[in-house]
C-alpha cells in the first residue's frame, strides 16, 4: 500500500527550497515590501519604502531585473497567503 504524503508539508518543503533560509531581519524586510505591494505600489516604490524602514536589509537592485524581483515578491506574497490559510485550517 502507498505511503500518505501530506500535501501541505510537501508544499512547505518545496517553498523552502525556492525561498531559502531567511533571517528574521530579511523576513521583516520582505514582509514590508509585500505590504507596500498590497497597497498597490509598484515594486520599485515598495522596495524603496522597505529599504528606508530597514536600511541594513536594503536590496541592491543594480543589475537585477525588476521583473524578476517583482515575480519573486509576488511569489512571496502568494506564499504568505497560503501559509496564513494553512495556519487557520490547523487552528482548533
Amino acid at each position: 500500500m502507498g505511503r500518505y504524503v501530506d500535501p501541505f508539508k510537501q508544499y512547505l518543503d518545496r517553498s523552502t527550497e525556492i525561498i531559502g533560509d531567511r533571517s528574521p531581519a530579511e523576513l521583516r524586510y520582505d514582509k514590508e515590501v509585500i505590504r507596500w505591494m498590497r497597497k498597490g505600489r509598484p515594486i520599485e516604490k515598495a522596495i524603496a519604502k522597505a529599504s528606508r524602514k530597514y536600511p541594513d536589509e536594503a536590496l541592491q537592485v543594480t543589475g537585477v531585473s525588476i521583473s524578476d524581483l517583482e515575480a519573486h515578491y509576488e511569489y512571496l506574497e502568494q506564499h504568505d497567503a497560503i501559509e496564513s490559510k494553512i495556519r487557520n485550517l490547523r487552528k482548533p
